[in-house]
C-alpha cells in the first residue's frame, strides 16, 4: 500500500528501511523522503516506524 503518494513510498519500503537499521521517523524521512512534501503521510509513516520498533524490542523477563 502506498503511504506517501508524493514520493511513491509503500509500507513495505518503510518496513524494509526499518529492518535495515532506520530507527526513527527523522531517519526514515532522510532516507525515503516521506512527509517532505505535503505531509499527509506522516501519521501513518510514524505509526509504522513505532510498530516496527515495538516488535524488535525483546520482552522483559518477569
Amino acid at each position: 500500500m502506498y503511504v506517501c503518494i508524493c514520493r511513491q513510498v509503500t509500507d513495505n519500503q518503510i518496513r524494509e528501511t526499518c529492518k535495515s537499521g532506520c530507527g526513527s521517523f527523522n531517519d526514515l524521512r532522510a532516507q525515503l523522503g516521506v512527509a517532505s512534501e505535503c505531509g499527509r503521510c506522516s501519521k501513518l509513516a510514524r505509526s509504522i516506524v513505532k510498530e516496527f520498533g515495538r516488535a524488535s524490542v525483546p520482552a522483559q523477563p518477569a
